[in-house]
Protein backbone atom coordinates (compact mmCIF):
# COMPACT_ATOMS: atom_id res chain seq x y z
CA UNK A 1 0.00 0.00 0.00
CA UNK A 2 2.83 2.35 0.84
CA UNK A 3 4.45 1.63 -2.54
CA UNK A 4 1.20 2.57 -4.28
CA UNK A 5 0.99 5.93 -2.49
CA UNK A 6 4.61 6.72 -3.27
CA UNK A 7 3.91 6.47 -6.99
CA UNK A 8 1.22 9.13 -6.85
CA UNK A 9 2.56 12.60 -7.75
CA UNK A 10 1.69 15.56 -5.59
CA UNK A 11 -0.57 18.38 -6.73
CA UNK A 12 -1.20 21.85 -5.34
CA UNK A 13 -4.76 22.74 -4.37
CA UNK A 14 -6.06 26.16 -5.35
CA UNK A 15 -9.37 27.97 -5.09
CA UNK A 16 -10.75 30.78 -7.22
CA UNK A 17 -12.38 33.70 -5.47
CA UNK A 18 -15.37 33.11 -7.74
CA UNK A 19 -15.97 29.97 -5.66
CA UNK A 20 -16.47 32.09 -2.56
CA UNK A 21 -18.12 35.07 -4.24
CA UNK A 22 -20.13 36.08 -1.12
CA UNK A 23 -16.95 36.52 0.96
CA UNK A 24 -14.70 39.57 0.98
CA UNK A 25 -11.13 39.38 -0.29
CA UNK A 26 -9.87 39.35 3.29
CA UNK A 27 -12.19 36.48 4.22
CA UNK A 28 -10.99 34.54 1.18
CA UNK A 29 -7.31 34.84 2.03
CA UNK A 30 -7.73 34.06 5.72
CA UNK A 31 -10.12 31.15 5.20
CA UNK A 32 -8.17 29.60 2.34
CA UNK A 33 -5.03 29.56 4.46
CA UNK A 34 -6.88 28.03 7.42
CA UNK A 35 -8.30 25.29 5.17
CA UNK A 36 -4.94 24.29 3.70
CA UNK A 37 -5.47 25.85 0.29
CA UNK A 38 -2.13 26.55 -1.35
CA UNK A 39 -3.05 28.91 -4.19
CA UNK A 40 -5.61 31.62 -4.83
CA UNK A 41 -7.07 32.80 -8.12
CA UNK A 42 -7.51 36.52 -7.53
CA UNK A 43 -10.68 38.16 -8.87
CA UNK A 44 -10.23 41.87 -9.38
CA UNK A 45 -13.83 42.69 -8.53
CA UNK A 46 -13.01 41.92 -4.89
CA UNK A 47 -10.13 44.38 -4.71
CA UNK A 48 -10.42 47.95 -3.46
CA UNK A 49 -8.40 50.26 -5.70
CA UNK A 50 -7.42 52.38 -2.71
CA UNK A 51 -6.05 49.40 -0.80
CA UNK A 52 -4.96 47.03 -3.54
CA UNK A 53 -1.30 46.88 -2.48
CA UNK A 54 -2.27 46.21 1.12
CA UNK A 55 -4.74 43.53 0.07
CA UNK A 56 -2.41 41.72 -2.32
CA UNK A 57 0.31 41.72 0.35
CA UNK A 58 -1.99 39.57 2.51
CA UNK A 59 -1.63 36.69 0.05
CA UNK A 60 2.03 36.00 0.80
CA UNK A 61 1.53 36.79 4.49
CA UNK A 62 -0.93 33.91 4.66
CA UNK A 63 1.40 31.54 2.79
CA UNK A 64 -0.57 31.48 -0.44
CA UNK A 65 0.62 31.80 -4.02
CA UNK A 66 -1.29 33.49 -6.84
CA UNK A 67 -2.34 30.83 -9.32
CA UNK A 68 -4.00 33.23 -11.77
CA UNK A 69 -5.96 36.46 -11.94
CA UNK A 70 -9.37 37.40 -13.33
CA UNK A 71 -9.60 41.06 -14.43
CA UNK A 72 -12.91 42.90 -14.09
CA UNK A 73 -12.97 43.32 -17.85
CA UNK A 74 -11.42 40.22 -19.33
CA UNK A 75 -13.30 39.53 -22.57
CA UNK A 76 -11.96 40.88 -25.83
CA UNK A 77 -15.43 41.65 -27.16
CA UNK A 78 -18.46 42.55 -25.01
CA UNK A 79 -20.26 39.71 -23.23
CA UNK A 80 -23.41 39.35 -21.17
CA UNK A 81 -21.48 39.56 -17.90
CA UNK A 82 -19.12 42.30 -19.12
CA UNK A 83 -21.03 44.45 -21.63
CA UNK A 84 -19.01 47.68 -21.44
CA UNK A 85 -16.98 49.24 -22.99
CA UNK A 86 -17.70 48.16 -26.55
CA UNK A 87 -14.34 48.67 -28.26
CA UNK A 88 -11.94 45.67 -28.03
CA UNK A 89 -8.83 47.83 -27.72
CA UNK A 90 -10.39 49.89 -24.95
CA UNK A 91 -11.31 46.68 -23.18
CA UNK A 92 -7.78 45.31 -23.44
CA UNK A 93 -6.39 48.64 -22.23
CA UNK A 94 -8.41 48.08 -19.05
CA UNK A 95 -7.03 44.53 -18.92
CA UNK A 96 -3.51 45.96 -19.12
CA UNK A 97 -4.29 48.36 -16.28
CA UNK A 98 -5.21 45.38 -14.12
CA UNK A 99 -1.78 43.84 -14.73
CA UNK A 100 -0.17 47.17 -13.85
CA UNK A 101 -2.11 47.31 -10.57
CA UNK A 102 -0.59 43.97 -9.56
CA UNK A 103 2.84 45.45 -10.19
CA UNK A 104 5.71 43.16 -9.20
CA UNK A 105 3.21 40.48 -8.19
CA UNK A 106 2.31 40.08 -11.88
CA UNK A 107 5.57 38.20 -12.45
CA UNK A 108 4.72 34.76 -13.81
CA UNK A 109 0.99 35.16 -13.13
CA UNK A 110 -1.46 34.15 -15.89
CA UNK A 111 -4.27 36.68 -16.40
CA UNK A 112 -7.34 34.95 -17.83
CA UNK A 113 -9.17 36.23 -20.91
CA UNK A 114 -12.20 35.08 -22.93
CA UNK A 115 -13.16 36.21 -26.42
CA UNK A 116 -16.60 37.54 -25.54
CA UNK A 117 -19.57 37.00 -27.82
CA UNK A 118 -19.44 37.51 -31.60
CA UNK A 119 -21.51 40.49 -32.67
CA UNK A 120 -24.43 39.28 -34.83
CA UNK A 121 -22.79 35.85 -34.89
CA UNK A 122 -19.71 37.09 -36.73
CA UNK A 123 -17.19 34.60 -35.36
CA UNK A 124 -14.80 35.37 -38.22
CA UNK A 125 -14.50 38.94 -36.96
CA UNK A 126 -13.57 37.68 -33.51
CA UNK A 127 -10.90 35.31 -34.82
CA UNK A 128 -9.39 37.91 -37.13
CA UNK A 129 -9.49 40.70 -34.58
CA UNK A 130 -8.20 38.60 -31.70
CA UNK A 131 -4.74 37.88 -33.05
CA UNK A 132 -3.49 41.44 -33.41
CA UNK A 133 -5.07 42.75 -30.21
CA UNK A 134 -3.94 39.77 -28.14
CA UNK A 135 -0.42 40.05 -29.55
CA UNK A 136 -0.24 43.64 -28.33
CA UNK A 137 -1.71 42.62 -24.97
CA UNK A 138 0.88 39.86 -24.59
CA UNK A 139 3.68 42.31 -25.37
CA UNK A 140 2.35 44.71 -22.73
CA UNK A 141 2.03 41.89 -20.20
CA UNK A 142 5.61 40.82 -20.89
CA UNK A 143 6.81 44.17 -19.53
CA UNK A 144 5.65 42.96 -16.12
CA UNK A 145 6.63 39.33 -16.57
CA UNK A 146 2.94 38.40 -16.73
CA UNK A 147 1.22 35.82 -18.92
CA UNK A 148 -2.13 35.74 -20.71
CA UNK A 149 -4.34 32.62 -20.70
CA UNK A 150 -7.13 32.34 -23.29
CA UNK A 151 -10.05 30.26 -22.03
CA UNK A 152 -12.46 28.43 -24.34
CA UNK A 153 -15.91 28.29 -22.75
CA UNK A 154 -18.68 25.72 -22.86
CA UNK A 155 -21.06 25.68 -25.87
CA UNK A 156 -23.91 26.36 -23.41
CA UNK A 157 -22.73 29.99 -23.24
CA UNK A 158 -21.86 30.37 -26.92
CA UNK A 159 -23.02 33.78 -28.25
CA UNK A 160 -23.45 34.91 -24.65
CA UNK A 161 -19.89 34.93 -23.27
CA UNK A 162 -17.73 33.37 -25.97
CA UNK A 163 -17.00 32.85 -29.65
CA UNK A 164 -14.80 29.78 -29.07
CA UNK A 165 -15.76 26.54 -27.33
CA UNK A 166 -12.91 24.09 -28.02
CA UNK A 167 -9.29 23.79 -27.01
CA UNK A 168 -8.41 23.49 -30.69
CA UNK A 169 -9.93 26.89 -31.43
CA UNK A 170 -8.10 28.51 -28.53
CA UNK A 171 -4.83 26.91 -29.60
CA UNK A 172 -5.36 28.18 -33.14
CA UNK A 173 -5.43 31.75 -31.80
CA UNK A 174 -2.48 31.07 -29.50
CA UNK A 175 -0.43 29.77 -32.42
CA UNK A 176 -1.19 32.86 -34.52
CA UNK A 177 -0.42 35.27 -31.68
CA UNK A 178 3.10 33.79 -31.52
CA UNK A 179 4.06 34.97 -28.06
CA UNK A 180 5.65 32.72 -25.44
CA UNK A 181 3.59 34.33 -22.68
CA UNK A 182 0.25 33.71 -24.44
CA UNK A 183 -1.33 30.35 -23.68
CA UNK A 184 -4.55 28.67 -22.61
CA UNK A 185 -6.72 28.20 -19.56
CA UNK A 186 -8.27 24.73 -19.35
CA UNK A 187 -11.48 24.56 -17.32
CA UNK A 188 -12.92 21.07 -16.82
CA UNK A 189 -16.54 22.28 -16.86
CA UNK A 190 -16.02 24.14 -20.11
CA UNK A 191 -14.12 21.57 -22.15
CA UNK A 192 -14.91 18.09 -20.84
CA UNK A 193 -17.21 17.42 -23.83
CA UNK A 194 -14.54 18.60 -26.27
CA UNK A 195 -14.03 16.09 -29.10
CA UNK A 196 -10.66 14.29 -28.87
CA UNK A 197 -10.14 15.95 -25.49
CA UNK A 198 -6.97 14.22 -24.41
CA UNK A 199 -5.32 14.68 -27.80
CA UNK A 200 -6.24 18.37 -27.67
CA UNK A 201 -4.69 18.70 -24.21
CA UNK A 202 -1.54 16.97 -25.44
CA UNK A 203 -1.33 19.37 -28.40
CA UNK A 204 -1.20 22.32 -26.00
CA UNK A 205 2.17 21.18 -24.65
CA UNK A 206 3.64 23.84 -22.38
CA UNK A 207 0.96 26.40 -23.29
CA UNK A 208 -1.39 25.30 -20.51
CA UNK A 209 -1.06 28.16 -18.02
CA UNK A 210 -4.16 27.64 -15.86
CA UNK A 211 -6.23 24.58 -14.89
CA UNK A 212 -9.64 25.10 -13.31
CA UNK A 213 -11.97 22.46 -11.90
CA UNK A 214 -15.67 22.03 -11.23
CA UNK A 215 -18.16 19.32 -12.07
CA UNK A 216 -21.03 19.18 -14.55
CA UNK A 217 -24.72 18.55 -14.58
CA UNK A 218 -27.09 19.79 -17.28
CA UNK A 219 -27.18 23.49 -16.38
CA UNK A 220 -30.30 25.11 -14.98
CA UNK A 221 -28.79 28.60 -15.37
CA UNK A 222 -25.66 30.20 -16.77
CA UNK A 223 -24.08 29.63 -13.34
CA UNK A 224 -24.77 26.07 -12.24
CA UNK A 225 -21.71 24.02 -11.36
CA UNK A 226 -21.01 21.20 -8.95
CA UNK A 227 -18.15 20.25 -6.66
CA UNK A 228 -15.51 17.95 -8.10
CA UNK A 229 -16.68 14.34 -8.04
CA UNK A 230 -20.37 15.15 -7.69
CA UNK A 231 -21.29 15.30 -11.37
CA UNK A 232 -20.63 13.65 -14.73
CA UNK A 233 -17.04 14.59 -15.59
CA UNK A 234 -14.60 11.62 -15.74
CA UNK A 235 -11.87 13.39 -13.78
CA UNK A 236 -9.16 10.70 -13.50
CA UNK A 237 -8.56 10.57 -17.27
CA UNK A 238 -8.70 14.37 -17.50
CA UNK A 239 -6.18 14.81 -14.67
CA UNK A 240 -3.82 12.23 -16.21
CA UNK A 241 -3.88 14.09 -19.53
CA UNK A 242 -3.17 17.45 -17.88
CA UNK A 243 -0.33 16.01 -15.78
CA UNK A 244 1.15 14.25 -18.83
CA UNK A 245 1.26 17.59 -20.68
CA UNK A 246 3.88 18.73 -18.17
CA UNK A 247 1.63 21.15 -16.31
CA UNK A 248 2.98 21.81 -12.80
CA UNK A 249 0.75 24.64 -11.61
CA UNK A 250 -2.04 24.51 -9.05
CA UNK A 251 -5.37 22.82 -9.75
CA UNK A 252 -7.87 25.56 -8.99
CA UNK A 253 -11.50 24.96 -8.04
CA UNK A 254 -13.76 27.52 -9.71
CA UNK A 255 -17.44 27.22 -8.78
CA UNK A 256 -20.29 29.39 -10.05
CA UNK A 257 -23.67 28.77 -8.44
CA UNK A 258 -26.49 31.28 -8.88
CA UNK A 259 -30.02 31.53 -10.26
CA UNK A 260 -30.77 27.95 -9.17
CA UNK A 261 -32.99 26.61 -6.34
CA UNK A 262 -30.04 25.32 -4.29
CA UNK A 263 -27.11 27.70 -4.87
CA UNK A 264 -23.82 26.55 -3.39
CA UNK A 265 -22.92 30.20 -2.82
CA UNK A 266 -25.62 30.35 -0.13
CA UNK A 267 -24.34 27.28 1.69
CA UNK A 268 -21.34 26.62 3.93
CA UNK A 269 -18.46 27.91 1.82
CA UNK A 270 -15.81 26.39 4.06
CA UNK A 271 -17.43 23.01 3.60
CA UNK A 272 -17.57 23.67 -0.14
CA UNK A 273 -13.78 24.06 -0.17
CA UNK A 274 -13.36 20.89 1.91
CA UNK A 275 -15.73 18.93 -0.34
CA UNK A 276 -13.80 19.88 -3.44
CA UNK A 277 -10.51 18.90 -1.80
CA UNK A 278 -11.95 15.47 -1.03
CA UNK A 279 -13.32 15.14 -4.56
CA UNK A 280 -10.03 16.13 -6.13
CA UNK A 281 -8.06 13.83 -3.82
CA UNK A 282 -10.26 10.90 -4.78
CA UNK A 283 -10.00 11.60 -8.51
CA UNK A 284 -6.25 12.22 -8.29
CA UNK A 285 -5.57 8.95 -6.48
CA UNK A 286 -7.69 7.09 -9.04
CA UNK A 287 -5.79 8.78 -11.86
CA UNK A 288 -2.39 7.72 -10.59
CA UNK A 289 -3.11 4.44 -8.84
CA UNK A 290 -0.56 1.65 -9.04
CA UNK A 291 -3.14 -0.45 -10.89
CA UNK A 292 -3.32 2.14 -13.67
CA UNK A 293 0.46 2.57 -13.73
CA UNK A 294 1.07 -1.15 -14.07
CA UNK A 295 -1.74 -1.98 -16.47
CA UNK A 296 -1.74 1.22 -18.52
CA UNK A 297 -5.50 1.50 -18.34
CA UNK A 298 -7.16 4.76 -19.25
CA UNK A 299 -10.28 4.72 -17.17
CA UNK A 300 -12.46 7.71 -16.47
Amino acid sequence: MQGSVAMIPRYRYGVSEFTTTPWTFEQDVESYAQLGVEAIEVCEFKLNERRIDEQLALIAKHGLMISSAQPKVRTLFPSQSQPEPGDPRERMALFSQTIQRFGALSQGVPFVTNTGRPSRGNMHQVFEGAVEVYRDLADEAARFGARIALEPLNPSIMNVETAIWTIQQALQIVTKVQRANFGVCIDSWNIWQNADLHEAITACGDRIFVVQLSDWRTPRSFQDRLSVGQGEIPFPAFLRAIHASGFTGPYVVEIFSADVPDPLWKGDLKQLIRDNRVGLDTAWKAAFSSEYASQGKSRG
